[in-house]
């Protein structure tokens, strides 16, 4: 079975072709990247989408050598949660597609949709996930029948958090503002206190940026810090703050596993203090690159193409999108069956 599957609920792009054993026969994307300074907005991000959506399609048949649209099983397309404008662009493509080439289609949710590429790549059978994004920062974990979020932020998205403190440092967007931060948060040295805010099993984000906003251009402008000083602090912090909050997640799931997925998993110093935590507590750390972590198609026609072979269609009629899509309002009907945790127990 292949799956042919769109992306775009935030600043990506992305369309891929995949087969129900995992297999990714393309996944071709495209980054809307803003001016150094400036984020990106729902109407423009939505433009972006529309100019490269059909090169995306064509190159993604061609590089999977589609050549017969009858050997595609299934369309599949992320519902949400996202931007609203951004999301419709794939809503309205799936929709013109299925009606030419008479496809069903299966809508999908973006966060569940990182969660199954990330155990399809790293072999992770039944971790604790900590998806952490520019839109969303969870603390997941499987039970009877759903993805249930443990832990979670109150306000921003840890993704967020960083991309808008890049802007204060005008740090460039390409690739993304968050690996700027990464790469000269490696140049600092000088750790700076910075608020942390834990709240039993949720993280608040809001209130430690506004702090270094404000100490960033006070300490910037006397010269007590520097630019990397202030990077590497705050990823510090809020890392710290993630792993506090998984590794409660993983005690009260009796989980020994992490899997870390979205676009700030990427990030090499969070996988290295969560891998210290898992060590410490006789588990493994499973993690991808940005080939997998960044938002992609792939992972929607993945997780897409599951549903569809567990009886999941979308009708025509109900093919729209959602801003706010809860992870654990989807039933994941294919991980209801025959699965066993890392103890070689059935999943409940």
């Amino acid at each position: 079975m292949i799956a042919l599957g769109f992306e775009g609920s935030a600043n990506k792009i992305g369309v891929g072709i995949v087969t129900l054993d995992g297999t990714i026969l393309s996944n071709p994307r495209h980054t809307y990247i803003t001016p150094p300074g400036q984020g990106f907005l729902p109407r423009e991000t939505a433009q972006h989408h529309l100019q490269h959506i059909i090169p995306l399609i064509k190159e993604a048949l061609k590089s999977a050598n589609v050549t017969s649209i009858d050997s595609i099983d299934c369309l599949c397309y992320t519902k949400g949660p996202g931007m609203g404008a951004p999301l419709q662009v794939s809503a309205i493509v799936v929709r013109i597609l299925s009606l030419l080439w008479k496809k069903p289609i299966v809508a999908v949710n973006h966060c569940v949709a990182h969660i199954e590429m990330g155990r399809i790549v790293t072999g992770a059978v039944d971790p604790v996930v900590l998806y952490v994004s520019g839109g969303n920062t969870q603390v997941i974990a499987y039970s009877e029948g759903k993805y249930r979020i443990f832990g979670e932020t109150i306000d921003i998205a840890v993704g967020n958090c960083l991309d808008r403190f890049a802007r204060v440092l005008t740090l460039s967007n390409d690739p993304s503002p968050g690996y700027n931060i990464e790469q000269l948060a490696k140049k600092g040295g000088q750790f700076i206190d910075i608020p942390y805010a834990v709240k039993g099993m949720d993280v608040s984000f809001s209130g430690l940026l506004s702090y270094i906003e404000a100490t960033a251009v006070e300490k910037l402008k006397n010269n007590e810090c520097t630019p990397a000083d202030l990077c590497y602090s705050l990823q510090e912090t809020v890392f710290a703050m993630l792993v506090e909050i998984t590794e409660r997640a993983m005690a009260h799931c009796d989980k020994k596993d992490v899997l870390i997925v979205g676009g700030v998993g990427c990030n090499v110093r969070l996988q290295e203090m969560m891998k210290i935590m898992c060590s410490e507590r006789g588990g493994r750390l499973f993690a991808t690159d940005d080939r997998y972590c960044v938002d992609n198609g792939a992972m929607i026609a993945y997780t897409g193409l599951l549903a569809y072979a567990h009886g999941t269609v979308t009708p025509l009629e109900d093919s729209t999108f959602t801003q706010r899509f809860r992870t654990d309002e989807v039933d994941a009907v294919w991980r209801k069956k025959n699965e066993l945790d890392t103890n070689g127990n059935p999943l409940m």
